[in-house]
């Protein structure tokens, strides 16, 4: 899959392909970096047959009895394109379109999507010998891209260091867990029942009662007979998956529980009530966990007698699909309680970043900064087409607004009223709290959830569409008096400004967790590599000064913090400043 980190098969992989099956089948492969089973790998004629590992040799010698021949199919006189030719009425079919899907699916943001089209095009015109050498220069020429250094960067190295445990404390020995509790069966607790029981992990899941526990466990039985449907696991897997699920109301069946995690309502009270009931009866060693998204680590943990073994476990929804897990540091959080988190994420096949206590940590700061700048445009009167398009052509998976519908509207609200409760009016903006507070309280549109958001959900097999009654909300703009590349920039350069606060202020240390965590996270434009390394790769004296021109327009939220501002003057990069390979410490764990 070498073109999801920004290159593509450069060993003859673009000339071999669409020589062994269909050009169809062969770009739709080689331009998406998907995996194959076994199966379809053999219906499209790449391999030639499928065996055992212990069967390998057997097969092998069989193949050659058979008469497996010894010349490479295009290397025989006769040989023709599975496909047809590229002149003929297939080719005529199929390059057009795919030259157009191309483009609407990356915006020409990747050179390597792009770069393999043209190998599979020109080498297919031409003998397989003089096709590796066109082969051979688009990949030096691809390798010499900034998007390809980025990614491979991020998405490569740094993802495999996080996934191997870069940030654990060394001295601290690894957790083989034995139990695990969750505290709360909602959609939430139950997913992370259902991943923690997908590694081979027993796991106590708890709630107010047993029929809201067993509930909880039943969105596990859906999960994995949806697995079972599509071939992806066997039925002795799910009754393994599900026997390794203890539904309960009980706090005692936490006892002997290595690490619990709270995954209840997000209510200060509740939460010091299950705390409390937990450490009763979990041993002293035991790491208590919370997966708060709104409330800081260092106030929940004064709840705990060991605020020592107290973390944050922040995931993300849906559990089963999201991979990254933020873990939050507190005040009072200790090495082992760290390790053994960083353990945990690791066992249940998840990435983790390390985040220093802060509201909102990190992720739901940058995507809150998303959300407020596409609720800027709306008020601006962009008309909200342009805001969700200019969103994918910057490289963001998902428009602001549809994110907003996902995450849900009301909840925006909730979290705009409980930021000026706590911070004061001038936090929130009053245009955008305006804004927010018609599609609520006056329209009844929530988002996804009840099926009407800035967009809305016809039941399927309609698809959605932006509601069209947000036209009549703000005087609209002409499109051709909009500067589309600018909607571009201040989407993405919104969230690069607060990865780097969130550096200046200390709440991430490293720029593998900024990268990485923005990516697999919310989609940050993968192409940049990450929130960060997309300053780095413009520079950061350019970067200010784009910052500094979208501030005079736009305002305050394009302020660059002190942090970049030395860095322009010193010429420094992130992974320069922040050095991830320096020797020395760069968490805060007590």
């Amino acid at each position: 899959p070498e073109v999801k980190i920004g290159i593509f098969p450069g060993a003859g992989g673009t000339q071999r392909v669409p020589r062994l099956t269909d050009q169809q089948q062969a770009l739709q492969m080689l331009t998406s970096g998907q995996t194959l089973s076994p199966q379809k790998a053999k219906s499209m004629g790449l391999i030639h047959e499928i065996a055992e590992p212990a069967r390998l040799v057997e097969t092998a010698k069989a193949m050659i009895r058979n008469g497996l021949k010894p010349v490479a199919p295009w290397d025989e006189k006769g040989f023709k394109l599975p496909g047809g030719q590229i002149y003929s009425p297939a080719g005529f079919n199929l390059w057009p379109p795919a030259i157009a899907i191309l483009r609407r699916e990356t915006y020409g943001n990747y050179p390597a999507a792009a770069a393999i089209l043209k190998c599979v095009y020109e080498g297919l015109l031409v003998p397989f010998d003089t096709a590796l050498r066109i082969e051979q220069r688009y990949f030096t020429e691809i390798m010499q891209t900034r998007e390809a250094a980025a990614m491979i960067r991020s998405l490569f190295v740094s993802l495999q260091e996080l996934n191997k445990g870069a940030r654990r404390p060394a001295g601290v020995p690894e957790t083989k867990f034995k139990k695990i509790g969750i505290l709360g069966a909602g959609f939430m607790g139950a997913g992370i029942a259902y991943v923690t029981a997908k590694a081979g992990i027993p796991v106590v899941l708890l709630d107010r009662d047993l029929e809201s526990a067993a509930k909880g466990k039943a969105h596990s039985d859906s999960l994995v007979s949806d697995q079972v449907k599509k071939g992806r696991a066997k039925p002795e897997d799910k009754d393994k998956l599900l026997s390794l699920i203890t539904p309960t109301a009980d706090y005692a069946d936490l006892a002997g529980c290595d690490l619990v995690v709270e995954a209840v309502f997000e209510d200060s009270g509740v939460k010091k009530s299950a705390t409390e009931q937990a450490e009763a009866v979990l041993k002293p060693s035991a790491i208590f966990a919370s997966n708060t998204s709104t409330i800081p680590i260092s106030s929940l943990a004064k709840n705990s007698a060991r605020p020592k073994n107290f973390i944050g476990i922040h995931f993300f929804s849906p559990v089963d699909k999201m991979m990254l897990v933020e873990i939050i540091l507190g005040k009072k959080t200790g090495d082992k309680a760290l390790a053994t988190a960083i353990d945990f994420v690791r066992a249940i096949k998840k990435t983790p970043i390390v985040v220093n206590d802060t509201r909102g940590f990190y992720v739901n700061r940058c995507v809150l900064r998303y959300m407020s700048e596409a609720y800027k445009m709306l008020i601006e009167g962009v008309p909200a087409p342009m805001i969700e398009n200019a969103a994918e052509a910057a490289g963001m998976p998902v428009g602001p607004l549809a994110l907003t519908d996902e995450t849900a509207i009301d909840l925006a609200q909730k979290i705009m009223k409980q930021t000026i409760r706590d911070l004061g009016d001038k936090a929130v903006d009053p245009k955008q709290m305006a804004l927010i507070n018609t599609m609520v309280d006056d329209h009844g549109r929530f988002g996804r959830k009840n099926g009407k958001g800035f967009y809305d959900y016809p039941a399927k097999p309609a698809k959605k569409k932006l509601w069209p009654g947000l036209k009549a909300l703000y005087p609209q703009l002409a499109p051709e008096k909009v500067d589309y590349e600018e909607l571009q920039q201040r989407l993405l350069v919104t969230i690069a400004l607060e990865a780097a606060r969130v550096m200046e202020e200390g709440i991430v240390t490293d720029p593998r967790e900024a990268d990485v965590g923005s990516i697999l996270a919310f989609g940050f434009a993968p192409y940049t590599g990450g929130a960060l390394s997309y300053i780095d790769g413009i520079g950061a004296k350019a970067f200010v000064k784009i910052a500094r021109n979208l501030q005079k327009k736009y305002g305050a939220e394009f302020k660059a913090p002190k942090l970049l501002l030395d860095m322009a003057e010193k010429g420094e990069r992130f992974y320069q400043r922040f050095d991830p390979y320096a020797k020395g410490e760069t968490r805060k764990a007590a």
